[in-house]
């Protein structure tokens, strides 16, 4: 235990620098360092969408902000008590995140006229007065860590780059963390490289000790476990936790997972993940293009796989057509879309939720799909699991939305047993059942049977064109057109009897019930319960489950005086909720920044309508 130490509940952290200087790498270790503590936390990578940004410039300032607690931890944090700034950029980039009074740690070898220059500062930010009521450290981080690792003999550049571990190492000392973690973790990251483990290991320990005997750190904080929770846990990224559950619900479906994909931030990763995973018998393609991926996928479907696709926003657009013949052919497939801004390219890195609409409609014809929103990191398990099962046991394409906030951000979560998932039951087919016809259902929910390529005495014709009812032959008939197209919505809509019902967080009735879907969950809880606390008649309705609605969406709705819809676009679930309760009248707060929602705003618009 380290001088003065003072017991914190949390603590809000942001690491800034160039893409180049390991913030996202440092982020991640203090992170896991802090799991291993029994610390909740919850993180936020905020990349540069340039690849090559100018160094030293604000385009190509690379952010991750981590928020650690001893109680239950639901966004990144607004504001940082701890900013680290490896040059005037990332300085200048992220002061107005930072609380008034923060610790703000500088590298102060890359605080110079050059520098300046380059982020656009006009005056010198060390002697203009504007960090005037800040701790400000000025630590020659570059030198020093260079300094550390002489007798190495590692080249300029390969040396430079270890100066994050330095910072971090200053971290450790601050918050009474033990090297050790952090040395295995660089251990495991460089394994195959042990003389850049071992200098990085070094820096780290020189940073610990420099903040040990510098006089501007008089005080370290200790935040203490969380006892409530027993468990095994690990942080996990919302990517990893989606491809581990279509793992998961393939294993318990009995089939093998097969996933078509092109590469696309930020979706990439799943892709990725998954195909590290032979060994439990992933078949990962990856395409050419989009249209090949999903096709690629509807065809694994046929041959009896569990069939995924993964894109952001654009190439959704481009799977259109073809999700439109799984529609038609009543094949079951995941179609992961992990949104980003947009239009068209937009913005590749950031989060928003503006794909909501076209999931839902944007199609050619009448082509409903099933389709589902995580919304939180580690929650991407249970709802790729779910969109899984949806899909194999009711012969549905699902769309499961994510984003580019819950992908790349991460938070712990319990490892579950695949025991205690849900059963699933994909409606499979036996050899020779003289009954099988390609569109004979089940009366009831409207599920077609599946029969798979080769099975004897099932031979059978699917594909785009129209098909007759039950038998399976091209039709062009009105009549059966319409039935057909009345079917698959009825198929869709039956769904609701199978997921979970809308869940109320507060009391079940009241002045104002604050709505939102999808990864705005920790933002939204965390500020409703903060104005709970506070005696305000509030209560948060948080939809996974969209396309359909839960079962009891206009019975909770129809509680309440007024209706406050919170979403990271210009109102697209009010659209839909409209078109789908026109009895009810919904305010709307919508932010379209590439950021997640800030407590405090959602705060203040929660009060003004309440006071209003």
């Amino acid at each position: 235990m380290n001088g003065n130490v003072v017991e914190v509940d949390d603590i809000v952290i942001k690491f800034a620098g160039d893409s180049g200087d390991g913030m996202q790498l440092s982020g991640t270790q203090f992170s896991e360092t802090s799991a291993f503590d029994g610390n909740d936390l919850s993180t936020f990578p905020d990349y540069p969408s340039e690849i090559r940004a100018p160094q030293g410039t604000l385009a190509g300032v690379s952010g991750f902000q981590v928020h650690i607690g001893h109680k239950e931890i639901k966004t990144p944090g607004d504001l940082a008590d701890v900013l680290i700034a490896l040059n005037p950029a990332a300085l200048k980039a992220n002061m107005k995140w930072v609380k008034p009074g923060a610790i703000i740690i500088i590298d102060i070898d890359n605080f110079d006229n050059k520098h300046y220059k380059k982020a656009g500062y006009i005056e010198d930010p060390i002697g203009d007065g504007s960090l005037n009521g800040y701790n400000v450290v000025k630590a020659p981080i570059t030198y020093l860590s260079k300094a550390s690792i002489r007798d190495l003999g590692l080249d300029s550049k390969s040396a430079e780059r270890t100066k994050n571990q330095f910072a971090l190492g200053i971290l450790y000392w601050l918050f009474n963390k033990d090297l050790k973690f952090g040395g295995n973790f660089l251990d495991q990251k460089f394994k195959s490289k042990p003389i850049l483990a071992d200098a990085n290991k070094r820096v780290l320990k020189a940073g610990y000790d420099y903040a040990e005997t510098i006089e501007a750190l008089k005080t370290t904080y200790l935040i203490n476990p969380i006892k409530e929770r027993k468990g095994r846990f690990r942080s996990i990224t919302g990517n990893i936790a989606l491809a581990w559950g279509l793992i998961a619900a393939a294993e318990r479906a009995g089939l093998e997972l097969f996933i078509g994909s092109y590469p696309i931030t930020p979706a990439s990763e799943i892709l990725q993940e998954l195909s590290k995973r032979k060994h439990l018998g992933v078949k990962a393609f990856q395409a050419e293009d989009e249209i090949a991926g999903i096709n690629a996928a509807i065809g694994a479907s046929f041959a009896g796989s569990f069939a995924v696709t993964t894109t952001s926003g654009p190439g959704l657009a481009l799977k259109s057509e073809a999700i439109g013949l799984a529609v038609i052919t009543e094949l079951p497939i995941v179609i992961v879309d992990v949104q980003r801004g947009g239009p068209a390219t937009g913005l590749p890195t950031k989060p928003e939720q503006g794909d909501l609409l076209q999931a839902l409609y944007g199609r050619n014809g009448e082509s409903p799909c099933v389709v589902l929103a995580a919304s939180s990191p580690a929650n991407c398990f249970h709802f790729a699991y779910m969109a899984g099962k949806i899909a194999l046991e009711h012969m549905v394409p699902v769309i499961l939305l994510s984003d580019g906030y819950l992908a790349n951000g991460s938070e712990l979560w319990e490892l579950p047993g695949i025991q205690d998932m849900p059963k699933i039951k994909p409606p499979l087919v036996k050899d020779n059942d003289s009954e099988y016809k390609p569109y004979k259902r089940n009366k009831k929910t409207h599920v077609r049977y599946w029969a798979l390529p080769g099975q004897e005495g099932l031979r059978h014709r699917i594909g785009g064109l129209e098909k007759e009812d039950i038998t399976g032959i091209v039709s062009n008939g009105p009549l059966n057109h319409e039935r057909m197209v009345k079917i698959r919505e009825e198929k869709v809509q039956y769904v609701a009897n199978d997921i979970s019902e809308l869940e109320v967080i507060g009391e079940e009735s009241g002045e104002l019930l604050v709505v939102g879907w999808g990864g705005t969950y920790g933002a939204l809880v965390s500020a409703v319960k903060g104005l709970q606390e506070e005696g305000k008649s509030i209560s948060l309705a948080q939809f996974n489950y969209i396309k359909p609605l839960p079962k009891n969406t206009e019975k909770v709705f129809s509680k309440f005086r007024k209706i406050l819809i919170c979403e990271m676009n210009l109102g697209q679930f009010a659209i839909y909720l409209r078109s789908q309760l026109p009895q009810f009248q919904f305010l709307q707060y919508n932010k379209i920044q590439g950021l997640p929602f800030m407590i405090s705003e959602l705060k203040e618009k929660v009060i003004q309508i309440l006071e209003g």
